[in-house]
């Protein structure tokens, strides 16, 4: 018997990845989930950061997630997704230099600042530090895998 399941996960633009894997673990709105074969039915939004894919045959693959929601069930784990990227699409300079600019916004906090530029300030940030996060951690497993 497999201890295989199916992973689905989908954006608006594409099927991101579509595999049966033995492990995922990614960030809810609750903490950090891991699931594997048999995990109990849930339900569970999600929030930026790192998932972490792990098939039998294979080295674990990381991507970025941001937002959205999951549905496990003891055979298959669905994410539907805002967005999701693997680490050699993420421009690092580019997400440290949109970290930059959304702290500067943040710790510029103008008393005239609309809520809603405040929440967008802190999206992009949480957005920024997942895609170095991802990008580091990606570039520090290549290194030990030499």
């Amino acid at each position: 018997m497999s201890d295989t399941f199916k992973l689905k996960i989908v954006t608006a633009n594409r099927n991101f990845y579509d595999d049966d894997i033995e492990m995922v673990i990614f960030k809810t709105t609750e903490g950090e989930i891991g699931v594997l074969k048999g995990h109990i039915p849930l339900t569970t939004g999600l929030t930026s950061g790192m998932a972490i894919i792990q098939k039998s045959d294979e080295k674990e693959k990381t991507a970025v997630l941001h937002g959205g929601f999951a549905e496990i069930t003891s055979d298959q784990v669905t994410i539907i997704t805002d967005a999701a990227e693997w680490p050699d699409e993420l421009d690092l300079v580019r997400a440290r230099e949109a970290k930059i600019r959304a702290e500067q916004q943040l710790t510029e906090k103008d008393l005239l600042m609309e809520e809603m530029q405040m929440l967008k300030a802190k999206a992009s940030l949480t957005r920024a530090l997942v895609r170095i996060e991802v990008a580091e951690y990606h570039s520090d497993l290549d290194e030990n895998n030499r």
